[in-house]
């Protein structure tokens, strides 16, 4: 996902070196902390939009600690001047990881003696969419030239040069910045790549402090630049077990894939047994480990959606608003003096999550990635292989699972109908579709699939229980897709119109990547 001019180093990483000892590691890059200060990352998420050559990345940072003053370190493509940062609310974040999370949704059986109105025949109305800086020491003799410094809110930010790596790993040192054993190694190919530094120092008596940990403001910047991948062997400097990447994209009618790791869609539309409504994050990751237990270097497919719409909807969709505040203000513009195709044009977004668990020996590559064609599954219509993905004319694709309630009163006609779904009965409150968040600190080792997924899970090699056949006394009709929210779209994804696939260099587009640093799991 970051970008370089240099033909084979991405540019753009989020770098966090955890100063001591730390329970929590970021995946994308490295803290370096004044003196000997301990850090803890809590969550790093980092947004990135992109267009033709422009790239706008929006990072999110949380840590532990004392109050003293740290630093972000990034490898970027070019001198980056203060018009080119700013800071952002965190709010939009949330937006992004709880539309393309993997979703809890309940239905329950109609009466079986229930006759279909002609819908055909009705009108139909469309649901709504929810929808002063201090100098730091001179590099003079370590090959280290500073380019630029300026402040951004509770930022003082400096932009480095190196010519080799070992200056610039003696620089931080010599500048009071406490750095694992290993940096050297891994910061040589961005500075031989010709890479400059992003240095955020955050100066901590301007930071708001929420229950004693640091609420830093979200940072954005863009820059232009050729090439698309994601280093993340930087964030394993400090770590000692596995940690989860989550990777989302946003691009002009297209989804995204990898290019240089195996490529599966997690399985989808699973009837769940009833204790997952309140176990549903600790399922989701059984289901997710399963899955990279099969296929142990692979990239998962979450979502392929358009990102002004969902069905059901576990959160608002990406408004307008919310892609300018990602970045769209300074992307190409396109057909300015047409204020309605512009508009079309921040509508066709597909959004793309990607989800891996990875360490040193799993992923020992920088991420790739390349446009992919339109899939679809986790649709409660689809009648051809419903429990993962296949190729579409859309990208209609979503982790979903169900909790089912099979009626349980009376059936007093002669030909009584089986199998056929919706909302909750008459009176009930509704049920809405539920995200399942945070998924890199759930529990795990307490949930078995086949315990809790009746029919089973083929991709998987998990067997179906012998009493999981589907209650019907005919060949079901088409199910009805309960309203799980009031921002869902009766189509899924209406005006949503993709483009072919193009080749697998090909960048073009609108790009945005959200990842998530992760606290270690206990097996």
């Amino acid at each position: 996902m970051f970008e370089s001019s240099s033909s084979k180093w991405a540019a753009l990483a989020a770098i966090t070196l955890v100063a001591g000892a730390s329970p929590v590691h970021a995946f994308c890059g490295f803290y370096v902390a004044g003196a000997d200060a301990e850090l803890v990352n809590d969550a790093t998420m980092v947004v990135l939009m992109r267009d033709g050559v422009r790239t706008v990345l929006s990072m999110q940072n949380h840590y532990q600690g004392p109050p003293e003053n740290f630093a972000m370190v990034v490898p970027v493509p070019v001198v980056l001047s203060e018009d080119d940062v700013k800071v952002l609310e965190e709010e939009i974040f949330a937006r992004v990881d709880h539309l393309a999370a993997p979703r809890l949704v309940e239905y329950w059986e109609l009466d079986p003696c229930f006759v279909e109105p002609d819908y055909d025949s009705m009108d139909m109305a469309a649901p709504s969419s929810a929808a002063e800086v201090g100098v730091m020491g001179s590099g003079a003799g370590r090959g280290v030239t500073i380019e630029a410094q300026f402040v951004v809110g509770e930022y003082d930010i400096v932009i480095l040069s190196a010519n080799d790596s070992s200056g610039l790993d003696t620089w931080l040192r010599e500048n009071g910045y406490s750095i694992p054993a290993g940096a050297e190694p891994v910061l040589r190919p961005y500075v031989e790549a010709g890479m400059k530094f992003f240095v955020a120092k955050v100066d901590v008596s301007k930071v708001r402090f929420v229950d004693g940990q640091a609420a830093l403001s979200p940072l954005r910047f863009h820059y232009d630049s050729d090439t698309f991948s994601l280093p993340v062997r930087l964030g394993l400097l400090n770590s000692d077990g596995a940690q989860d990447l989550v990777v989302h994209i946003l691009a002009p009618n297209q989804r995204y894939e990898m290019a240089n790791y195996e490529n599966v869609t997690v399985p989808t539309n699973l009837d769940v047994a009833n204790e997952v409504r309140n176990r549903f994050g600790e399922f989701y990751a059984a289901l997710f480990d399963a899955t990279l237990e099969r296929h142990p270097r692979a990239i998962v497919t979450e979502y392929a959606w358009q990102a002004t719409s969902c069905d059901p909807c576990p959160g608002p969709v990406l408004s307008e608003a919310d892609l300018t505040t990602l970045g769209a203000d300074v992307l190409p513009q396109g057909d300015a003096a047409n204020p309605y195709a512009a508009q079309q044009r921040l509508m066709s977004f597909v959004l793309t999550r990607l989800h891996t668990r990875y360490d040193r020996d799993a992923l020992n590559e920088d991420l790739v990635f390349r446009a992919a064609a339109p899939i679809t599954g986790g649709r409660e219509f689809e009648s051809t292989n419903v429990h993962g993905a296949s190729p579409a004319d859309v990208n209609n694709f979503q982790g979903r699972y169900a909790i089912r309630h099979e009626w349980e009163g009376p059936i007093e006609c002669e030909s009584p109908v089986r199998g056929r779904w919706g909302g909750p009965p008459s009176g009930a409150p509704p049920v809405g579709a539920r995200p399942a968040t945070d998924l890199a600190f759930a529990p795990r080792g307490g949930i078995q699939l086949a315990s809790v997924v009746p029919a089973g899970i083929e991709a998987l090699g998990v067997a179906a229980a012998p009493e999981a056949a589907a209650p019907t006394n005919e060949a079901p009709t088409p199910p009805v897709e309960a309203p799980a929210a009031a921002t869902s779209e009766e189509d899924g994804c209406g005006s949503c119109a993709v483009g072919s696939g193009r080749d697998d260099r090909a960048l073009i587009g609108l790009l945005f990547i959200a990842c998530v640093a992760a606290r270690r799991r206990r097996r």
